[in-house]
């Protein structure tokens, strides 16, 4: 009795364990900031990304996020949406590769987003929003790189690029998949077909209409005879 209650504490112990490494495993993967959706269509137009902060640290807060946007694949009319109590300041650069756009070529793009004045507390998440204008027709992904500083000056730096297929890096950046762009096939009628069938669908009105012409008037002209010749009787 006594091996066995030894081997069940054990196991006891055993998976407490197991499910406390997976809960830290859960936390740990849920504390690197994100960006949302995951996903977007190359090219997209008018849309919005959101980069969530949390919090990781219990004795301190955050009081400055810093979000890189990349430039070789740049994210064109970058708009933020105020934050209580944050103040965003945007940096642009000048493109190495100019953008053509239906409003004209680009040469300068978002190249980076701070926001300050704020406090993230322990066991709190903050969502910084920001619209677009328009997202890169090229490429796989953005990768936009964030630096995370705490009142006590640490910085946590979420700047590393995931590999496909490899496992989520220690300090993971935000990453947003580029998926291939949404196409609609047009459908269109042939003209002449159509044309055809309208042409044919006339004539054959027409036709019946001095058809039924020609009946009503050979009628009136029977009627007349008949009459004519009952008339003529003494």
């Amino acid at each position: 009795m006594s091996t066995t209650r030894t081997a069940l504490r054990r196991a006891g112990a055993g998976t407490a364990l197991a499910a406390a490494a997976v809960l830290l495993a859960a936390t740990a993967a849920s504390a690197h900031v994100t960006v949302h959706p995951e996903s977007y269509p190359k090219g997209a137009t008018d849309g919005v990304l959101t980069f969530r902060v949390p919090n990781e640290e219990d004795a301190a807060a955050t009081t400055k996020v810093q979000v890189l946007l990349p430039t070789d694949h740049p994210v064109l009319g970058v708009l933020v949406h105020p934050q209580d109590g944050w103040t965003a300041k945007v940096t642009t650069s000048k493109l190495k590769a100019p953008v053509k756009t239906d409003d004209g070529t680009i040469t300068e793009a978002a190249s980076e987003i701070t926001f300050t004045g704020g406090r993230i507390g322990a066991g709190q998440y903050e969502d910084f929003t920001v619209a677009f204008g328009q997202l890169p027709d090229d490429g796989g992904q953005l990768v936009f790189k964030t630096l995370q500083t705490y009142s006590d000056g640490k910085v946590a730096r979420w700047i590393e690029q995931p590999e496909a297929g490899g496992e989520e890096p220690e300090n993971p950046a935000p990453t947003l998949k580029l998926t291939a762009a949404a196409t609609t096939a047009p459908t269109t009628t042939p003209a002449r077909a159509t044309t055809g069938a309208a042409d044919t669908s006339d004539s054959t009105a027409r036709g019946l209409g001095v058809a039924g012409l020609v009946a009503g008037v050979l009628g009136l002209g029977a009627a007349a005879v008949a009459l004519r010749s009952r008339a003529a009787r003494p």
